[in-house]
């Protein structure tokens, strides 16, 4: 690692010392911020968390709430410096690519000659990374997040010559342009693990383990043919609905799309409990538990546990002996998903509801029980290791990501010395 010739310390708690030549300034010394009037053509311009500043319209329209009366926004110009003050803690700090338009909750700082402003930008986006802006924020008023200009143009920052923040920038973005690439390399094959895990449910479920086996058609037409030998069922055969209520002594169960059943305890991300726990449902090991509201997203499973869950929840106890980890994945694999999807009513914007009565008449198929243990061995056995793939490219792209941010850390802050020769 390549270290400046001297060193000085900076104040500045989350930066220590830095390269004797560089300046301790306030940004309001180093930048122009401005507000200017928005054209009629202009379009909404959006800061995202990742530093991405862009046309709304050219990442998505989902998800915002448009203002009817745009009071106060404010024309953003290509390469102006964007803050947003309510998000910045969380990255959306970046430089735009587009002219548009802005909510006035954006701090815009237009380029000129004294400061390199993507230089700039990885600073406060590093500030962001630290917990320095959220904790700056919330030092001038409690539970909040809002990153100013007011607050944060007074604050010294360290600033290089602007040669060297030009230098410092470009480097930054060659690299982290090389280390974005290396990981969208990798999140591809983990994308096809994930398309791979897809198929060998769906596959082994409705096909069987013997690819010699003789067909029939199955007479669902979503399901199309399957091995003759299997039977296929309406799930109010396998299944009744319970409304047994729980004691709040039991354990608090929730259902995840990506794990099925699951204790509350066991994940760190816990829904909200009701304090009366009266209308609770007891489920008991062995039992289908479904979302009714977001089946159709795969929130449903057999339960390995005892416990209770909300009434939210549609209970169900088998009315026979069968497999039931065979039945857990026949009925999480996506040709059932799509279908409970197809079948639910829209509630609300994200919600669906999946009536009782259209669940339990969807038919099943049940291979014979034997069969169904082998069946659920080998899914056991190979969407194991699918996972172990998986973990191991999630790991290398932690692994990237830490980098990445340890990298532009140390150049921003002059630990590390950008010369010509690494551009």
């Amino acid at each position: 690692m390549n270290r400046y010739g001297s060193y000085k310390p900076s104040y500045i708690d989350w930066v220590g010392e830095i390269p004797s030549h560089w300046e301790i300034v306030q940004p309001k010394y180093k930048l122009n911020r401005v507000t200017r009037p928005i054209d009629d053509d202009d379009e909404v311009v959006t800061c995202f968390r990742d530093g991405v500043v862009t046309l709304r319209k050219n990442r998505r329209e989902d998800g915002f709430t448009n203002s009817v009366k745009e009071h106060g926004y404010q024309q953003i110009h290509p390469g102006d410096l964007v803050v947003h003050e309510m998000d910045g803690f969380a990255g959306a700090i970046g430089i735009s690519d587009s002219k548009g338009k802005s909510t006035p909750v954006y701090t815009v700082v237009e380029p000129d000659d004294r400061t390199d402003l993507k230089y700039v930008a990885y600073l406060l986006r590093e500030m962001s990374q630290t917990g320095k802006i959220e904790s700056l924020a919330r030092s001038i008023r409690e539970r909040t997040t809002d990153f100013r200009w007011n607050m944060w143009s007074v604050i010294n920052f360290p600033f290089p010559p602007i040669e060297e923040q030009k230098m410092i920038s470009d480097y930054l973005d060659k690299k982290t342009s090389q280390i974005d690439s290396l990981v969208d390399k990798i999140q591809k094959k983990i994308d096809l693990l994930k398309e791979q895990r897809t198929s060998l449910i769906n596959h082994y479920v409705t096909k069987g383990l013997n690819p010699n086996v003789e067909m029939k058609y199955s007479g669902v037409k979503w399901v199309g043919e399957i091995p003759s030998h299997w039977e296929v069922k309406r799930i109010s055969t396998l299944y009744s609905q319970t409304s047994v209520r729980g004691c709040g002594e039991e354990q608090n169960l929730s259902v995840f799309r990506d794990h099925g059943v699951v204790r509350r305890d066991d994940y760190e991300n816990k829904n909200v409990l009701s304090d009366d726990l009266s209308n609770y449902k007891l489920v008991n090991a062995g039992d289908l538990v479904l979302n009714k509201m977001k089946t159709w997203m795969g929130s449903l499973g057999v339960s390995e546990y005892r416990g209770i869950v909300s009434p939210a929840y549609y209970v169900l106890k088998p009315n026979f002996k069968f497999f039931s980890g065979y039945l857990h994945h026949l009925l999480r694999s996506k040709i059932y998903i799509d279908q409970y999807g197809s079948v639910s009513k829209g509630v609300r914007p994200g919600q669906w509801d999946l009536s009782y009565d259209e669940f339990k008449s969807l038919k099943v198929l049940l291979p014979p029980v034997d069969e169904q243990r082998n069946i659920y061995n080998r899914l056991t056995r190979e969407l194991d290791f699918n996972t172990q793939l998986s973990n191991l490219e999630s790991k290398k792209i932690e692994t990237l990501k830490e980098y990445r941010q340890s990298l532009i850390s140390s150049v921003v802050t002059g630990k590390t010395l950008v010369i010509e020769d690494l551009l």
